[in-house]
C-alpha cells in the first residue's frame, strides 16, 4: 500500500509545520521545497492505527520516544549542569511524560491533522492519548528528516525552559511520591501505603486504575490514572496539595 497524499493534505501539513516556528534555516528551506520525505513522514505521524493498519504513526512514535529523551537530556545538561543524575532523571521524566506530550500537542494544534478510524473518533477516553502519541510521532518524523537532534532542541527547548522552571518551583508536582515519603519520615509516621484497584482493562483509559493512600492506617487520598504509576503519583500529589491547603505541609 502506498502513501499517496493529495495537494490539499500537503498544503495542510506545510502550513502546520510553518506554524511550529522552528528557528532553523535548514528546516525553513526543506518546508519551502515541500520535501516529499518529510511530508510523507509527517502525514504518517498523523494517522492513527484505527484508520490504517499499515500506514500509521506507531513506528514513528516508538522512534520519537528515544529522540525525545535524548533531546530532553541535552536540554537538562545544558540548563541544569549542577543537578545530580537522579535529579536530572526525575526532571526528564516530567518533561517527556505522556501528560507533557499531550499538553504540547494541544498547544501546537495537532489534533486537527490527526486521521482516526470511526471507533477512535467516538472514543473520548483515548483522545488525549492519541494527541500525545501523534506528537511523539511528529518528533520522530522531524528527526528522521535531518538525522540530527538539533532541530528538535531548537523546537522544544523553549517549551522546556518554561515548564522546567514551573516544575522545579513545586518539586512535589514531579516527584510527589518521594516528597510524600520524606514528609511522613519527618513526622515520624510509617511510610505511605498505596492500594491499587484495576477498574477497567482498556489500555489508555485515564480511569483504568484507582489508587488510595493510607497513612497510619487512615485513608488520606484517592486518585485515578491510566497506569499504576500514574494513579499513585496523582494520589500522592493530591494529598500533598491537601496538606498544603490545611497548613500541615
Amino acid at each position: 500500500m502506498t502513501n499517496i497524499i493529495n495537494q490539499a493534505r500537503i498544503n495542510q501539513i506545510i502550513t502546520f509545520l510553518k506554524s511550529l516556528k522552528i528557528r532553523s534555516k535548514r528546516f525553513s528551506e526543506i518546508i519551502n521545497e515541500q520535501n516529499i520525505s518529510l511530508i510523507q513522514d509527517c502525514n504518517k505521524a498523523f494517522i492513527h492505527a484505527s484508520n490504517n493498519k499499515i500506514i500509521n504513526y506507531e513506528k514513528l512514535e516508538f522512534f520519537g520516544d528515544a529522540v525525545l529523551r535524548l533531546a530532553a537530556s541535552n536540554f537538562i545538561e545544558k540548563k541544569y549542569p549542577q543537578m545530580s543524575v537522579g535529579e536530572q532523571s526525575e526532571l526528564r521524566a516530567q518533561i517527556v511524560s505522556d501528560e507533557w506530550l499531550t499538553k504540547l500537542g494541544k498547544k501546537i494544534g495537532i489534533e486537527k491533522l490527526i486521521i482516526k478510524g470511526p471507533k477512535a473518533v467516538g472514543d473520548i477516553n483515548s483522545k488525549n492519548t492519541i494527541i500525545g502519541e501523534a506528537t511523539e510521532a511528529l518528533i520522530g518524523a522531524i528527526y528522521k528528516c535531518f538525522d540530527s537532534i538539533q532541530e528538535i532542541n531548537l523546537w522544544l527547548d523553549d517549551f522546556w525552559e518554561e515548564d522546567s522552571e514551573i516544575i522545579l518551583k513545586a518539586p512535589y508536582k514531579f516527584k510527589a511520591k518521594t516528597v510524600l515519603q520524606e514528609w511522613c519520615q519527618s513526622k515520624g509516621f510509617d511510610l505511605p501505603m498505596y492500594k491499587i484497584i484495576e477498574l477497567s482493562k482498556k489500555n489508555g483509559d485515564p480511569k483504568r486504575f484507582s489508587c488510595d493512600i493510607f497513612i497510619e492506617g487512615l485513608k488520606e487520598s484517592s486518585a485515578l490514572g491510566k497506569s499504576h504509576k500514574q494513579a499513585e503519583t496523582n494520589a500522592a500529589r493530591n494529598l500533598i496539595e491537601k496538606l498544603i491547603n490545611i497548613g500541615k505541609f
